[in-house]
């Protein structure tokens, strides 16, 4: 029998008759692999997930905690969705078409994890507005994200604590350590984070060195790597799926394959968490309505000209807000759309009454 503790399951009341508790540990395309304290099993999903679930977003991923139809000598069923303690999710821009229009799905990424790694690589295509996006993501899946720096040994051109500072500067309060994969350094100070029990998410491009770190982290090859793009510095996908590994630590790791786009999603939250500081200064604002442009006794205006608040740090804090107002206004305008063609569908199918006399 496997202690599904070592998972992070906490059995909050007893499951239903005729269900079991596991981890979702793989996904391939419409197949799970789910650890149960019967050993690894594998599992589809039972056929009333399918009603609504890809438009709120809750179909299992990898990290949940779900609820079997057992099978012994064949394949299991996913009955039920255990609640989330985090999430990390993208706007799917991808155009599922639903009913007569393509909306804007939520894509859930990774499920129940403590930590999230943003990884990011010191060569030329490291770049602050793309770690920024992922922390706003970050805050707001519930996890403390973590900024790694991989390939310092290969950082020939790059300061390696240069890099961490700027980061911690664009980002107050976020770890942030550099590390070699290759060779060792700076992986002693990322044991904090990996506890037995523990679960952390790997998240960054392709070629960013997720595979080499996870190689490192299992003190075995567990990942092909590849090499990157000589050219641009970028990387070849190496991840093709989802999957949660145990490091020997008793830790876990739910690596994801390379995202080049990350769109913002529901983000509020996270970037009220990311720019904290940002938005305490609009209560110091003289006028509640404060569009911090020209008014008189504008804090965020006072700040940006002594210095204290980066202009960069602002624009970030703007682009960030728009782009998510845009993805949730299209979001809201596709999803009365489609409720306004639900409801003209309906009633073309209503019989049509009869006025006339029968002759």
């Amino acid at each position: 029998m496997i202690d599904l503790k070592q998972y992070g399951y906490i059995e909050a009341e007893a499951p239903p008759d005729g269900l079991i508790p596991g981890r979702v540990t793989e996904l391939r395309r419409e197949q799970y692999t789910v650890i149960t304290g019967n050993g690894e099993v594998t599992a589809v999903l039972k056929g009333s997930f399918y009603h609504g679930a890809e438009e709120r977003g809750d179909f299992p991923c990898v990290g949940d905690h779900v609820l079997l139809q057992y099978n012994e000598t064949g394949v299991s069923r996913i009955a039920g969705l255990l609640p989330r303690r985090s999430k990390f999710s993208r706007a799917d821009f991808s155009g599922h078409a639903v009913g007569y229009v393509k909306t804007i799905l939520e894509q859930v990424v990774a499920a129940n994890f403590d930590y999230v790694f943003i990884l990011s690589s010191l060569n030329r295509d490291f770049k602050i507005n793309r770690i920024m996006r992922y922390l706003t993501q970050a805050w707001q899946s519930g996890g403390q994200p973590v900024v790694i720096l991989t390939k310092a040994d290969l950082a020939e051109n790059e300061n390696p604590g240069a890099r961490a500072d700027e980061i911690k500067k664009t980002a107050p309060g976020v770890p942030v350590h550099a590390v070699s994969a290759h060779t060792g350094f700076g992986l002693e100070a990322l044991n904090e984070y990996l506890k037995p029990g523990k679960t952390v998410v790997f998240l960054g491009m392709s070629g960013v060195g997720k595979s080499s770190l996870l190689n490192a982290l299992m003190d075995r090859e567990v990942m092909e790597v590849k090499d990157i793009r000589e050219d641009d510095s970028r990387g070849r996908h190496t991840t093709t799926h989802r999957q949660l590994f145990m490091l020997p630590s008793g830790a876990m790791v739910i690596d994801t394959p390379g995202m080049r786009e990350l769109g913002l999603f529901g983000a509020d939250e996270g970037i009220s968490a990311g720019f904290a500081d940002v938005e305490e200064l609009f209560a110091k604002c003289r006028f509640n309505d404060c569009r911090h442009g020209t008014e008189p006794g504008c804090a965020v205006l006072a700040a940006l000209a002594d210095g204290s608040l980066p202009r960069e740090r602002w624009e970030r804090y703007l682009a960030q807000k728009q782009e998510n107002k845009f993805a949730d206004d299209k979001a809201g305008r596709l999803a009365d759309k489609r409720a306004r063609n639900k409801s003209l569908a309906m009633r073309s199918k209503q019989p049509k009454k009869n006025g006339g006399t029968k002759k």
